[in-house]
């Protein structure tokens, strides 16, 4: 970036007067400018604080329409719920406002407690993490629920196989081992979503929109995804565990501490080794329904060119930045320097690493 300081002035005379960063790049490479990708200089314009002002963009809007029905909205559903014991029903849900930069959260709520039993963040849908690190996760600490509740979604596919092959583990045999449901009508999780967007996923929804606005990453770009997805996921599960703690611990108006409702567990248990991991459950899945589950979950393509490439990458990282609470604390409170910088730094290490693949 250092190599384009003597073309300082051009380049803000460019973007004061409207060009892209695509364009500037194209006008610096008829000056003879070395180092001069678009890449380059949107990074020139954000250290030198040259943004595009006075205007809110769709995303933006949408992120603030939807952040004010959520938090003016109404429980307007007729029918009482019911949930006779802890273990009765599960509700299982994914929350894809982050989406577009390669995060998803997918929880699992016990209706009679309203405890958050097990949750999990990853770059995009995928059965066999959603199946490993929250139903088989939630079963193996709590023990096994009569009745799995969740949408249409084809994502919850091998944790309703298993459900209903262990279905004999449960305590009441009588209630159907799961139910698919329209999300509206899925209620026990869908009233946390609202806090989890509210205090995880709008604030780095927001740092991340900005950026996109201001031209400073590429969204199209398969390793700028790659590199949004593997620093946001692991920002927003800190922020996703803090969530669950304080929602688990606080007093219900009329109901009491999920926490305290949850504390001797389902009536029904059941042994780890029992039940099979991902890999093994997928296998059967595909064998016994002959369709076959998609068992990668990344967002954008991996650059790295062996393992080795990405731990030094990780590592480098790490040194420059050892405590990512760090960076969330920040983006919750509105600064998003840290963040920027950090993202910035996470594609400068990942481009030191596997070659130029970040210059266009």
């Amino acid at each position: 970036m250092a190599a384009l300081e003597p073309y300082s002035g051009l380049i803000t005379q460019l973007f004061e007067s409207g060009k892209t960063h695509d364009e500037i790049s194209t006008a610096l490479q008829r000056f003879g400018a070395p180092q001069c990708s678009v890449m380059s200089v949107r990074r020139f314009c954000m250290a030198h604080n040259l943004r595009r002002r006075n205007h809110v963009s769709d995303t933006e809007l949408e992120t603030a329409v939807i952040s004010s029905i959520y938090r003016g909205a109404r429980n307007l559903n007729p029918i009482p719920y019911h949930a006779e014991y802890m273990g009765h029903k599960i509700h299982m849900d994914q929350n894809e406002k982050l989406a577009m930069f390669g995060v998803t959260h997918v929880v699992a709520v016990d209706g009679y407690s309203s405890k958050i039993v097990a949750n999990a963040t990853m770059p995009i849908k995928n059965n066999l993490i959603i199946y490993e690190e929250v139903y088989k996760s939630a079963v193996v600490t709590n023990g096994m629920w009569d009745q799995v509740r969740v949408d249409h979604g084809k994502e919850f596919y091998l944790c309703l196989f298993i459900q209903e092959i262990f279905s004999r583990h449960r305590h009441n045999l009588s209630r159907q081992p799961y139910v698919q449901t329209t999300s509206s009508r899925n209620l026990r999780v869908e009233r946390i979503w609202p806090e989890i967007n509210n205090r995880v996923n709008y604030p780095l929804k927001q740092a991340l929109v900005h950026l996109v606005d201001q031209e400073a990453i590429d969204m199209q770009d398969s390793t700028v995804k790659f590199c949004v997805s593997n620093l946001t996921c692991p920002l927003s599960q800190i922020g996703l565990t803090r969530v669950v703690e304080s929602w688990n611990a606080h007093r219900i108006p009329g109901r009491g501490i999920p926490n305290s409702f949850a504390a001797g567990g389902c009536p029904a248990k059941i042994s780890e080794d029992l039940l099979p991991t991902a890999s093994v459950a997928a296998d059967r899945y595909e064998q016994e329904l002959g369709s076959s589950l998609s068992r990668e979950s990344t967002f954008g393509v991996d650059p790295f060119h062996s393992e080795e490439d990405r731990s030094r990458a990780e590592e480098d990282f790490a040194i420059a930045y050892p405590d990512l609470s760090v960076i969330f604390d920040s983006v919750v409170n509105s600064d998003y320097t840290i963040f920027n910088e950090a993202l910035f730094c996470l594609l400068n290490v990942t481009e030191r690493h596997v070659g130029n693949v970040l210059m266009v």
